[in-house]
């Protein structure tokens, strides 16, 4: 049996058979709907239920209890159990995706785990992405890995912050190679983490390692723009060496409006002083309410699983939670498909 879902607001409308998940149908019918991991951990691919029932095989990682409650669902493993009218929850004037050849202009260390990577994208127009989106690489046998971009859409040179995984193909080997002047081929932008600026409200910015990069790119985008919103960065790391951008955050309360940096340490060394635990924990203890809260969340999953949970149940709108999780390219090589 096959079932029509309607997208809200616009013209476009497809079916789905008996085996397909929402996101299929829509691939097969040509209908853009905004996805990356396709496993149910980004929760890129979220939709609002406007009418209708969906089911899942397995519950979806990157789904919440609460926000199943509020309506939402996952496009990518929901199956419908009746026609359904949705609301797409990414933005729809999203910058297309080229393959572009890049030059690596500089790599080297930030801390024992993770690297920075410089590149120069090719051609004679700059790339044009959202702050917060990411790119893929490119790799000889035909896999592809994903990091986020931690730069601001500025021009044809983009930053990168790279974790290294232990044997992993990119991070650990082919990355040690890498050498200014050498090329690869990148995909962008890719995703639907990215500022919503209508939003109009205050930010809290919440990140475990690597994570940060997407959220500097929309910080660096934001920076002395008199419309910015007060900012709260939460940046959770195990130790104090791991707080590789330490410095530079501490200087950008002179270009952003109202911002406050808070770092989270699960692992402190004995002479830190400042908040320690669960990076999520400190943002409830801090606020009374998130109500009034636009909330960006990037870093493991299971902290952006647990951190929805929570601030949900500490007020927080589900449809002001923004969420980009690192899904996992093959549980033997564990390299991150972003960020």
């Amino acid at each position: 049996m096959a079932y029509q879902v309607i997208l809200f607001n616009t013209d476009s409308s497809f079916t789905v058979q008996d085996d397909e998940s929402v996101l299929d149908g829509a691939i097969r019918a040509g209908v853009p709907l905004a996805h990356d991991c396709r496993m149910g951990g980004c929760g890129t691919c979220r939709v609002k239920l406007l009418d209708g029932t969906v089911s899942y095989e397995d519950e979806p990682f990157g789904l919440s209890p609460e926000e199943a409650a509020e309506g939402y669902a996952l496009a990518c493993q929901a199956r419908p159990q009746s026609d359904l009218v949705i609301e797409p929850g990414a933005s729809a004037a999203m910058p297309e995706p080229e393959r572009r050849s890049a030059v690596v202009r500089e790599v080297r260390s930030l801390c024992d785990s993770v690297h920075h990577l410089l590149l120069e994208v090719e051609g004679d127009a700059p790339p044009v992405f959202l702050a917060g989106q990411y790119m893929n690489v490119h790799l000889e046998d035909g896999s592809a890995r994903s990091f986020s971009m931690a730069s601001a859409p500025n021009g044809k040179l983009i930053d990168f912050h790279v974790r290294r995984i232990p044997g992993g193909s990119f991070t650990d080997r082919r990355l040690a190679e890498l050498r200014a002047g050498d090329r690869v081929d990148i995909t962008l932008p890719l995703g639907g983490f990215h500022y919503r600026s209508a939003d109009y409200r205050p930010l809290i910015m919440v990140a475990t390692g690597t994570g940060l990069a997407p959220i500097r790119s929309i910080l660096q985008s934001l920076m002395d723009d008199p419309d910015c919103p007060p900012v709260t960065l939460y940046w959770g790391m195990r130790n104090e060496a791991d707080l590789y951008l330490d410095a530079e955050i501490r200087a950008w309360g002179e270009r952003l409006y109202d911002f406050r940096y808070v770092p989270v340490l699960s692992r402190p060394g004995p002479g830190w002083t400042g908040r320690t635990g669960y990076v999520q924990q400190a943002v409830v203890q801090d606020h009374g309410s998130l109500e009034e809260h636009a909330l960006y969340l990037c870093g493991a999953p299971a902290m952006v699983r647990d951190a929805k949970q929570l601030f949900l149940a500490n007020g927080a709108s589900a449809d002001h939670i923004y969420a980009d999780s690192f899904s996992f390219a093959h549980e033997l090589s564990g390299e991150p498909l972003a960020a």
